[in-house]
């Protein structure tokens, strides 16, 4: 059963918690689903995640990357990587979209500023400037996103661990949102 708590008017585009999605907070274990909806860096996290949705929408490039980090960092890919992509992908596509479902969340307060971790299943879809139907341009699962509160709103960093030293057969990077 899906949980919306936050997202677009547009069915396709969506932010959702699985019920019973996990919080930890510096270790704490926040109990209730309404307790981790109206968690403040929980409120805050979802409030990037649809201003980027949005921007996305709108095919604002400037307004998708101000969801990523100055120092954004995935698999060797930096935020200059990051706006050539999301370039192209404003090129070829039309109606991008995403969802993002979120199971767990663990966020630490300790150091000069506030990080996260989010485990995050979900897609990004639109249909090809040529085309009618619409495609999946991106998909994941289990993701773990890596987030950190800068300059007053939350921002992806890049993933958490250390990336494989070569590629998994049945696995590809997920270096967007």
């Amino acid at each position: 059963m899906w949980w919306t708590v936050a997202g677009s008017d547009r069915a396709i585009a969506k932010t959702e918690i699985l019920r019973g999605t996990s919080l930890e907070v510096d270790h704490k274990v926040v109990q209730t689903d309404q307790a981790v909806v109206e968690h403040p860096h929980v409120k805050g996290i979802l409030a990037a995640f649809d201003r980027a949705e949005e921007a996305m929408q709108r095919g604002d490039l400037d307004g998708v990357l101000a969801i990523y980090a100055k120092d954004y960092n995935y698999r060797g890919l930096k935020r200059s990587d990051i706006r050539k992509i999301w370039s192209e992908l404003f090129t070829h596509y039309r109606d991008l979209s995403s969802a993002h479902v979120f199971t767990r969340l663990r966020v630490s307060e300790e150091g000069p500023r506030p990080t996260a971790e989010i485990t995050c299943t979900g897609h990004l879809r639109g249909t090809p400037v040529e085309g009618l139907e619409r495609v999946t341009v991106d998909s994941w699962y289990g993701e773990v996103h890596y987030l950190i509160h800068e300059d007053g709103i939350w921002r992806i960093r890049g993933n958490a661990g250390v990336p494989p030293k070569g590629v998994v057969f049945g696995t590809a990077p997920h270096p967007l949102f």
